[in-house]
């Protein structure tokens, strides 16, 4: 007798990983063995999507719904940026409930579901992780944070941007302590390597049987583990034997690297020899070849700590791929010593979570000159040093375009270089013309993930057949917007594998901060400001994205009707997710003024204060609940 169990899912999420060109099955010089075994045993996609930033992406992820519906469709730490514009249902700058999480869910249905990581998607008790169905959670509840878990003794100069990135964890709902490793110990914190061991621990604990204080648990029961790095968001810190490992590889600059990655991402057959790159656009970094000796030393060795910390990455995914293969759960197989016999497989995902960060920090008007101040006091950013615990770098928009090519710009935009970005998916389950290294071109989006998931697992969501909303708790929950891939990968669908998203679904909508997008079959419009590559008449531009990933050849002119009803789709997108919609709010390599303000009376609350809240607390504690919700303008 077979009892098929339902399958695991591990989750893999790296947090602003530049582009394709970051990983080794995308064409990258930087060594990442394990994230690429998975990808000769499983697929890529060459034309997955996430959002242009950060918790916007994991709200989507965590839901399938639009991240303007769960919450983030403005995120915390930049809400002070906006005044009262995003003061509305939608945009509280966390999870909200109005949707239900996929944990939750999976949770609900026997699923035994944990976290390991970056979370960013609530600071408050009732958002964090412990609250929204994850039986075991370590998180990091800010947007990022040192990786060492140091911070230097600031003075009265202290900025808020600092206050908002502090080493905040909780584990299992209450507050986590972390020691700051300032020797580099190999058995202290490191984020990526912690992230894992914990999640190693979690999983032997399931494995064993034992739920050390949270209830009986058995590896009859399928897992859900959540693995979210912070890795490689600045501040660029990793071992000096990882980040030395890549030493003299970038000293030709920027520019060498992305025509070395456009060449590698030619020759693996991600793009033809035809592709056009999209012209890279850093009014306000210096050019390679106007820097000193020293800055360009200083700019490689950034540059250098960025590589390392991708291994680093890869070595710790080798570490849980590794376990659940020696435990029987990473492949088909039978589990052996029972009466029963048990099919074990479990889906792995890898992705990232938006396009590279292109920021330049150091380029905002006065509030950079403040920022360097207090780094250059507080820090030591000298040439050996980057890397350590107390150095605070990161690598600015030029290197960002080199990991994007041949896409346009970086995070935080619009363009492919801030939505488009790697995937790996491996599942023994699926048909194997659709593993087995295979490179998938269909297009598809982070919204597809948790109707996938809930579709192999058995899980009904209580929104079926694309409805609006539902009821799940005595609450009113939204509907996903995703499409499950089960179909797919299975080698139902008549039109092969060009094909996920028909021309009779729904078109997908991106929209943060002012900039936007919509896809619908190969076709996209864009809507970025003049300094960005936008229309200097401020109208949407029209792209084929089958034919110009590098968004180059504006075809707005030439096929007006078209543009006019995607337009249309534009505007039914903007009225069914609550998008609100307005001038692009941030300039070229900034992110606004938001990570130096404070939002006081703007629904979600203060992000600040509620950071601020959490650290004065101690040990297994955690702060009292909200007090009631502002009135909401709908």
């Amino acid at each position: 007798m077979t009892i098929h169990k339902r399958p695991n899912f591990l989750l893999i999420l790296a947090d602003d990983l530049g582009g394709y060109s970051d990983i080794g099955c995308y064409g990258s010089e930087i060594r990442t063995p394990n994230i690429d075994a998975l990808a000769r045993d499983g697929a890529r996609m060459t034309d997955f999507h996430a959002t242009a930033a950060c918790s916007p992406t994991r709200a989507i992820l965590l839901t399938g719904t639009d991240n303007h519906i769960a919450g983030v469709g403005c995120m915390s730490e930049m809400k002070a940026s906006g005044g009262q514009r995003w003061n509305v249902k939608g945009h509280e700058g966390y999870l909200n409930h109005d949707v239900v999480a996929l944990p939750e869910l999976l949770q609900e249905a026997g699923y035994h579901t944990l976290i390991s990581g970056k979370w960013h998607l609530g600071l408050k008790p009732e958002n964090n992780p412990a609250s929204r169905g994850f039986d075991r959670s370590l998180a990091l509840l800010p947007g990022c944070s040192n990786h060492y878990g140091y911070e230097p003794q600031f003075g009265p100069d202290y900025l808020s941007f600092f206050e908002r990135i502090p080493p905040l964890y909780s584990r299992d709902g209450k507050k986590a302590d972390i020691q700051p490793n300032t020797t580099h110990a190999v058995d202290g914190f490191y984020s990526s390597d912690t992230y894992a061991d914990n999640l190693l621990d979690y999983l032997q604990d399931w494995r064993q049987g034992a739920g050390e204080g949270h209830g009986s648990v058995t590896s009859d029961k399928p897992f859900f583990a959540y693995l979210p790095f912070s890795a490689p968001h600045w501040p660029l810190q990793c071992s000096k034997e990882d980040r030395d490992a890549y030493a003299g590889v970038y000293d030709d600059g920027p520019d060498a690297l992305r025509l070395r990655r456009l060449e590698s991402l030619k020759a693996l057959g991600i793009y033809d020899d035809a592709v056009v790159p999209a012209e890279v656009i850093a009014p306000e970094a210096t050019e390679w070849d106007e820097m000193s000796p020293q800055e360009k030393r200083l700019s490689a060795r950034s540059m250098e700590t960025y590589a390392g910390m991708v291994t680093s990455m890869d070595r710790a995914i080798g570490r849980v791929t590794s376990y659940l293969r020696e435990i029987g759960e990473l492949d088909s197989g039978f589990l052996k010593g029972r009466s029963l016999l048990i099919p074990l497989d479990t889906m792995v995902v890898f992705m990232s979570d938006n396009g590279a960060e292109g920021a330049a920090y150091e380029a905002m008007p006065v509030f950079g000159k403040e920022l360097l101040r207090i780094i250059n006091r507080y820090y030591d950013n000298s040439l050996d040093n980057v890397g350590n615990h107390d150095s605070f770098v990161w690598y600015g928009p030029r290197w960002a375009q080199a990991a994007t090519a041949p896409h346009r710009l970086y995070k935080m935009f619009s363009t492919e270089g801030g939505l488009r970005v790697p995937f790996v998916i491996r599942y023994p389950g699926f048909d194997p013309t659709f593993q087995n290294g295979t490179l998938l071109r269909a297009f598809s989006t982070v919204a597809d993930l948790c109707p996938t998931i809930l579709d192999l697992a058995g899980v009904s969501h209580p929104c079926p057949d694309g409805q609006a909303a539902g009821s799940w708790r005595d609450r009113t929950v939204a509907g996903m917007r995703g499409k499950s891939w089960v179909r797919y990968f299975s080698g139902e669908q008549l039109d092969g594998i060009s094909a996920i998203h028909s021309d009779d679904d729904p078109a997908f909508g991106w929209e943060l901060f002012g900039r936007a997008a919509l896809r619908r079959g190969k076709w996209k419009i864009l809507h970025v400001a003049p300094a960005a590559g936008g229309r200097p008449d401020g109208k949407w531009q029209l792209y084929d994205m089958s034919v110009d990933p590098g968004e180059v050849n504006d075809l707005s002119e030439e096929h007006p009707d078209l543009l006019k009803d995607l337009l249309r789709q534009w505007e039914l997108y903007v009225e069914q997710t609550g998008t609100v919609w307005g001038e692009d709010k941030l300039p070229i390599g900034a992110k606004g003024t938001g990570w130096n303000g404070t939002d006081e009376n703007i629904i979600g609350g203060d992000a600040l204060e509620q950071t601020r809240a959490w650290m004065r607390l101690g040990k297994n504690s955690h702060p009292v609940a909200a007090a009631p919700a502002l009135a909401l303008k709908t």
